[in-house]
């Protein structure tokens, strides 16, 4: 069996255009020492990804970002690789399963299983970390305030399907003596982070998709711009780094106030974006918009428009570029066009609760742009949610009677049944069928179910695969879910030139 999978992990390696070997010698293993330059350049699939620290060479022997924290073995570092953008690709992942036998402290229990329970040298175990790169979130339920007290919930949850037998289990799940809600999400990249954390445009003190009071900062009573994690649930670097260290390191001591600082102090340092594609050559000549310098000098949390301040700017040089071989003036003038697409290409956006929901109208008329609107990431610069259907039944993948995938279903599904006092989703009803539902795992709102905070943009084409759950396991089917979700109707020349731009960036 091990064999077997291990054969099938590598075939679908090659698929995504990274062959098992490929990432040999670029992992940072937890207390490898070796220094981290100021600048560093690491090959991926279709190019390179760039590692920018404003603060200069980083003594990595002295930096509690890459050294082991908790009982696991783990450092930060495990799951946010500088080759993968400071994030983790699923083909990184199967590197470290063949390289170490699954020894990795990465394929540790409490989150690199798709449930602790399960046998340690079984890549079935590990399943859900190797296919998709996905790492257990186990969420208390029914959920909790800072205080630790239950929250109001609107809905109740049912299990319909338990793949990874988490959610049934008498120890792990639901119906356990600490009842809980396992779900299975990508790393975010730990990088470009002033842009999760900036409190410019949209940050006020209520949420601007919901109108309900913002999470502050515990330090200063700021209103924070929620766009961080998936759910939301921690707003600040110090509270992400502290969860992390509680769950994922398994660290059994609050952080020392020391250690915490280091370890914002760094991640406030960090940049990362494509430097290189192999048919375009060098991204960041003559292209104000693109690698990581630039984004290390912009403002964070602006609005990008089409006349002053573009999201991504290019560059008039990339619609008519003048040099280099035929191949890459074809590959820049798809990236312009690709750009192109993205800022102005209009369908009609409908269904999709925190968007159609705000007063915009359902449908309405808009480009990728409008909600990917932030300078420099693409993210939303308003903080909160939104749900587009890729954990939502009938829109996600592995959904019973799918009509494009016969993929045999490792996600769980749960039953969520909105309260009778309760208005039902206005786009869904009162019954949804979600394999992750977001935000209201948090929140215990309905209108939240399956909701989830948007990614930035930068260094797409080191992490694959995309989406919370990873369920697009190339920028290809990335764009091809939301054609199919929103009816768009691209033509193949501008899917071909939306995946160009999306993986420059």
């Amino acid at each position: 069996m091990l064999v077997r999978l291990a054969t099938r992990f590598a075939v679908a390696a090659s698929a995504v255009g990274l062959a098992t070997g490929a990432l040999a010698g670029n992992w940072w293993a937890p207390g490898d020492g070796r220094p981290l330059p100021s600048e560093a350049s690491y090959a991926n699939a279709t190019g390179a990804v760039g590692i920018l620290n404003t603060a200069g060479t980083i003594d990595t022997a002295a930096s509690p970002f890459f050294q082991p924290l908790g009982k696991n073995g783990r450092a930060c570092v495990t799951c946010h690789q500088p080759a993968d953008g400071m994030a983790l690709s699923a083909a990184t992942v199967r590197e470290r399963w063949e390289e170490t036998n699954g020894q990795d402290p990465l394929f540790a229990a409490v989150d690199g299983r798709n449930c602790p329970n399960l046998p340690a040298s079984d890549p079935a175990a590990h399943s859900l970390l190797l296919t998709r790169g996905l790492i257990r979130v186990a969420l208390p339920w029914p959920p909790r305030d800072a205080a630790g007290a239950p929250l109001p919930v609107e809905f109740s949850l049912e299990v319909v399907r338990d793949p990874t037998g988490c959610n049934t289990s008498r120890v792990y799940g639901l119906g356990s003596p600490q009842p809980t809600v396992s779900v299975y999400r990508r790393p975010r990249p730990v990088a470009n982070t002033k842009y999760l954390t900036h409190s410019n445009f949209g940050v006020g003190p209520f949420i601007a998709k919901s109108g309900l009071p913002a999470v502050r900062d515990p330090d200063t009573g700021l209103p924070t711009s929620m766009n961080m994690m998936a759910d939301a649930r921690a707003t600040t670097l110090k509270v992400q780094a502290a969860d992390a260290a509680r769950t994922h390191l398994e660290v059994r001591e609050p952080l020392a106030p020391d250690t915490m600082r280091a370890l914002v102090a760094f991640e406030e340092q960090i940049y990362s974006a494509q430097t290189r594609d192999d048919a375009a050559g060098d991204l960041t000549r003559d292209a104000p918009g693109l690698g990581p310098r630039n984004l290390a000098a912009e403002p964070a949390g602006v609005l990008g428009n089409n006349t002053t301040r573009w999201v991504f700017p290019l560059g008039d040089t990339w619609r008519q570029p003048q040099g280099g071989t035929e191949t890459e003036r074809e590959a820049r003038a798809a990236i312009a066009r690709g750009h192109d697409v993205f800022m102005f290409r209009t369908f009609f956006i409908r269904d999709s609760m925190h968007l159609n929901s705000v007063g915009l109208g359902n449908p309405v008329k808009r480009t990728c742009s409008t909600c990917h609107g932030m300078h420099m990431t693409g993210m939303d610069v308003a903080n909160g949610w939104m749900d587009i259907g890729t954990t939502n039944l009938p829109w996600a993948r592995e959904a019973p009677l799918n009509p494009w995938t016969k993929e045999t279903p490792q996600l769980p599904l749960f039953k969520v049944t909105c309260n009778a006092d309760i208005a039902p989703h206005p786009f869904l009803g009162r019954v949804i069928y979600t394999q992750d539902p977001g935000r209201a795992l948090v929140s215990g709102k309905c209108n939240d179910v399956g909701a989830i905070v948007m990614q930035q943009f930068r260094g797409l084409a080191a992490r694959p695969p995309y989406f919370s759950n990873g369920s697009a396991a190339t920028l290809r089917e990335l764009v091809d879910f939301y054609d199919r979700r929103y009816s768009i109707g691209y033509s193949e020349q501008e899917k071909h030139d939306l995946v160009a731009f999306l993986g420059a960036l």
